[in-house]
């Protein structure tokens, strides 16, 4: 939780705001890539990219 709050603080005192879309999207991705291994929709999620 830690890094979350100085990430935050990173971003609203350097005015890097366009940072945070391109954080999450890779979060997304990661998140995605983690749940979906070893499962039968992987094969399906990997065509995508």
């Amino acid at each position: 939780m830690e890094f979350i709050k100085d990430l935050w603080g990173f971003l609203r005192v350097r005015k890097k705001f366009w940072l945070l879309p391109v954080i999450i999207t890779l979060l997304l991705f990661g998140a995605l890539i983690v749940l979906t291994s070893g499962s039968a929709i992987a094969p399906f999620i990997y065509t995508i990219f």
